[in-house]
């Protein structure tokens, strides 16, 4: 059976660079809490990871609260175990062979890839969290922590819900945020994941009873100079 993932070509192209989006997996029953649905798919997500050759690395994830928090993870903080940030949307490290994840069924998992550093970053921005700057946000914290240049930056947008189905074009927004810093190269999927629910989870359209996309990102433990 085909894996339910999918990857993007801005990312794939940076050799280094492990990613990831899980997409809907049709056989699992996700009519459940959040809690519940995310132990549930741990196994098939677990196996995705796996498939792209990040499934024994420590995976860092954040608690998801809409807000604008930042976790930072530096060679004092990584940890060798998996591990979830409180109170936080985001998560940016320079550390090697550790994955970054985030959750999402409409809001936008962002990822940042700065290659020349290198540092990455991995922001859940949904409405609330777009208007309160999260993806700013992650990366003025790599600028500061890791001095990391916005012109080199490779921002990717997931699929995430969109006009018609809601109200707030935010993956509008999320990037001229990142215009506005002086990020040069930002892919956008184009998807709504409201449109197509034989291939995603959305929250607004199953009226909050479905499950979560896995979005993953991590840096390659051998990084070429």
């Amino acid at each position: 059976m085909q894996l339910p993932f999918e990857q993007f070509p801005a990312l794939d192209a940076i050799k280094f660079c492990h990613h990831v989006f899980a997409q809907r997996i049709p056989a699992i029953d996700v009519s459940h809490d959040k809690a519940e649905v995310l132990e549930r798919l741990d196994a098939a997500h677990q196996e995705i990871r796996n498939a792209i050759g990040v499934g024994d690395w420590p995976l860092f994830t954040a608690e998801q609260v809409h807000g604008n928090e930042i976790a930072v993870i530096d060679s004092g903080s990584r940890g060798p175990v998996n591990r979830e940030f409180p109170a936080c949307d985001g998560i940016v490290t320079n550390q090697r062979g550790i994955a970054l994840g985030i959750y999402v069924a409409d809001c936008c998992a962002v990822y940042i890839m700065d290659p020349k550093t290198p540092a990455i970053g991995l922001v859940h921005s949904g409405r609330k969290g777009t208007e309160f700057g999260v993806v700013t946000n992650a990366i003025g914290q790599m600028i500061e922590r890791f001095g990391s240049d916005p012109a080199d930056m490779v921002v990717q947008l997931s699929p995430c819900v969109r006009p018609p189905h809601y109200e707030v074009d935010f993956a509008a927004e999320i990037v001229r945020q990142c215009r506005a810093l002086g990020v040069q190269h930002i892919d956008d999927s184009r998807t709504c994941t409201a449109c197509n629910l034989a291939r995603y989870y959305s929250y607004r359209a199953e009226k909050g009873k479905t499950g979560r996309m896995l979005a993953v990102i991590g840096l390659h433990p051998t990084i070429p100079n």
